[in-house]
């Protein structure tokens, strides 16, 4: 999806966790392992968005982990699952996301790669998450290995 403001927007990030892995992809524009996310379109929540780019950039239905507020949805409000993380990170000048992060598990479907987008798609284990060859940031080690330790 193409940006919708010139400096901000908001995306998701899900990393989906099973067996102290957790699934990364290889992003084909931006060159580098990541996990599943992208941007939360207009007419949809953040939950819908982080569900939807699960499926479209994985073949997998996931299960959102976290907490709820205890209050009943009415007309006019919907209470949501909180993220498990909350980020801003630069894109590229003057370009932000502001980025809601999630914690998955496995609920169904496939793990099939979206060629259209991602040159790879991948299982980390744990211990393979430090190795230079995945190139993985700090944020994202810590965000993997929090979601491996919930799930």
């Amino acid at each position: 999806m193409p940006h919708i403001h010139e400096k901000i927007d908001f995306t998701v990030s899900v990393f989906i966790s099973q067996n102290r892995k957790v699934l990364f992809i290889f992003h084909k524009q931006l060159q580098r392992w990541l996990p599943i996310g992208g941007h939360i379109e207009l007419e949809e929540h953040p939950e819908q968005a982080a569900i939807r780019e699960a499926k479209e950039e994985s073949g997998l239905d996931v299960e959102l982990v976290g907490e709820r507020a205890p209050i009943q949805k009415e007309s006019g409000f919907l209470p949501l699952l909180a993220p498990d993380y909350m980020d801003m990170h630069l894109i590229k000048e003057p370009h932000w996301h502001i980025g809601l992060i999630y914690f998955a598990k496995v609920k169904g479907g496939k793990v099939t790669l979206n060629v259209d987008e991602h040159q790879d798609i991948q299982w980390l284990h744990e211990n393979e998450l430090d190795d230079p060859k995945w190139g993985l940031s700090d944020p994202l080690k810590f965000y993997a290995r929090e979601a491996i330790r919930k799930i």
